[in-house]
């Protein structure tokens, strides 16, 4: 291994280096806070369609993807080869959370394969995932979104009946996420905190105090209602 490029120094110099990177950081923190203000009041397109996808128990509408909540977050699984499924969408499926954080914040986070689930789902029991999966096989969901063989991340916004389709995201822009809050920075509510710059009308509340463990969302809305 060679170390030649990063340079030794002293405790008082790395210090000082770390604050200038922090300065940097924090620069980058805020156009990213920034970004995804803007993302907020992008416009919106409605889908004209009422979609059928295919879903582990039959024929599922896409708007009942969403489970009852007002946000999805849809990621768009490239399926070519069964015998080699494809090694990037399954890297990314594999950075995927606990939904009960995304779940309290309004958002169904789902996969929605290209590929038959005859051939899908055995490949989602294998890799152990439990994030809900539904086919597009036979439907035009991608073809009328301009989506090609490719991957891709769709948020979608529902009011009732009728979905919208709020943003995409493909290619390198996929690479930074993965956690709660980086699918939170891309939905029209947002992680929904009192210190975000969103929309008139989006539902806020002070941040921190909407967090809980995983397996406590249940109880602590119970004791609210």
């Amino acid at each position: 291994m060679d170390l030649s490029a990063r340079p030794v120094v002293s405790a008082a110099e790395w210090e000082q280096a770390h604050r200038e990177m922090l300065v940097r950081e924090k620069e980058l923190t805020r156009a990213r806070d920034a970004l995804a203000a803007a993302r907020r009041r992008m416009p919106m397109v409605k889908l004209e369609k009422d979609y059928v996808l295919q879903g582990p128990d039959g024929p599922v509408r896409l708007v009942d993807v969403f489970e009852g909540r007002h946000q999805l977050v849809a990621y768009k699984f490239m399926w070519h080869d069964p015998a080699s499924p494809c090694e990037g969408c399954s890297l990314f499926v594999d950075q995927f959370g606990h939904p009960a954080h995304l779940h309290a914040r309004d958002v169904t986070r789902a996969v929605i394969s290209s590929g038959p689930l005859e051939e899908t789902l055995p490949y989602r029991q294998r890799m152990g995932w439990t994030t809900p999966w539904y086919s597009s096989a036979g439907s035009d969901l991608y073809a009328d979104l301009g989506l090609g063989d490719g991957f891709a991340l769709n948020v979608f916004l529902r009011d009732g009946d009728d979905v919208y389709r709020a943003y995409m995201i493909e290619g390198r822009g996929t690479e930074a996420l993965g956690s709660v809050w980086s699918f939170l920075d891309l939905v029209p509510f947002g992680r929904q905190e009192t210190w975000e710059d969103a929309p008139a009308g989006t539902p806020q509340s002070d941040p921190y105090v909407w967090w809980r463990r995983h397996d406590e969302y249940e109880t602590a809305g119970a004791a609210h209602r």
